[in-house]
């Protein structure tokens, strides 16, 4: 006896081609979407941390121009007012670089000129400095030979130096230079000094062990570590060419930001003469972040 299975058409299943498996196939094979990505609230602005950091420097400026104010509020004052100050100041930066010959220039001519007698001195002492610094700190025979010297010359008085200056160039341009070389030379000697005397035993240990040359140990050991004491030194240097250099133009002549305060109290321009002083108190600041800046960028503290 045959026996027939009947299969119902409409619950049999069409046969799926080729093409449709695949298709079937690659839709499996994608990944489920994924809800979107819910945004982490937006913290608010921390306006009492800005205004802690911006309100005490308005405060402190805002105190010192009221005393200013008060101090010369009585007629007839040598002192010029806060305000004919800044009526002065809107004159002087509306040329700072004219240019009418070698004894009338702009204030920002003077400026330029301070900073480049600056740079040549604070480069030369860096140039010399700081490879005096690693030495002192290396060797111990060199540190007992050098530092009586350092003690003795250091603490002399940075105008000290410009007549040897004017003894040995015979000139005044030169002669500013050797006072800035002379005066910041020191917080590099010794602030590199230091740091070379501070690096750990035991990195001197493994150079030794890896059988390195001197320059290798000063290179790859001892000058990564140094660093941040070098810059710091460098800071320190900075702010003291940039002071003695005011000091000594004011005494050479010629043209430079010193020159240009003591031209003016010869003509008795009192307001150009504070002035001045902002100038030389903003450039200074500048210079110090600046470094200050490089030095936080070499910091290996954190």
């Amino acid at each position: 006896m045959v026996s027939a299975v009947f299969h119902n058409p409409s619950t049999c299943a069409p046969a799926q081609g080729p093409a449709a498996v695949r298709a079937k196939a690659a839709a499996l094979a994608q990944p489920a979407a994924t809800p979107p990505a819910v945004r982490a609230p937006r913290e608010p602005f921390d306006w009492r941390g800005l205004a802690l950091r911006v309100l005490p420097p308005v405060m402190g400026a805002a105190l010192l121009i009221g005393i200013w104010a008060l101090l010369t509020m009585k007629e007839g004052s040598a002192f010029p007012t806060p305000a004919a100050t800044w009526q002065a100041a809107a004159v002087l930066f509306s040329d700072p670089f004219y240019d009418n010959g070698p004894n009338d220039q702009g204030i920002g001519w003077n400026v330029l000129f301070s900073l480049e007698r600056v740079g040549m001195g604070f480069g030369l002492a860096a140039l010399v400095g700081i490879p005096a610094g690693f030495m002192i700190g290396r060797f111990a025979v060199f540190n007992h030979m050098v530092s009586p010297l350092i003690s003795l010359l250091r603490p002399v008085s940075p105008l000290a130096w410009l007549p040897i200056g004017l003894l040995v160039f015979k000139s005044a341009n030169p002669a500013a230079i050797w006072t800035i070389f002379i005066c910041s030379i020191w917080p590099m000697v010794i602030n590199t000094a230091v740091g070379v005397q501070r690096v750990p035993q035991d990195y001197l240990n493994v150079g030794r062990v890896l059988n390195l040359s001197e320059w290798k140990v000063i290179t790859r050991i001892l000058f990564p570590a140094v660093l941040p004491y070098m810059l710091t030194g460098v800071r320190l240097s900075v702010g003291t060419a940039w002071l003695v250099i005011v000091a000594a133009e004011m005494l050479t002549g010629g043209v430079g930001i010193g020159f240009w305060v003591w031209d003016e109290w010869n003509n008795l321009n009192v307001a150009h003469i504070l002035i001045a002083i902002f100038v030389i108190g903003i450039v200074g600041l500048l210079l110090e972040q600046a470094l200050m800046l490089v030095a936080r960028r070499f910091s290996y503290d954190d």
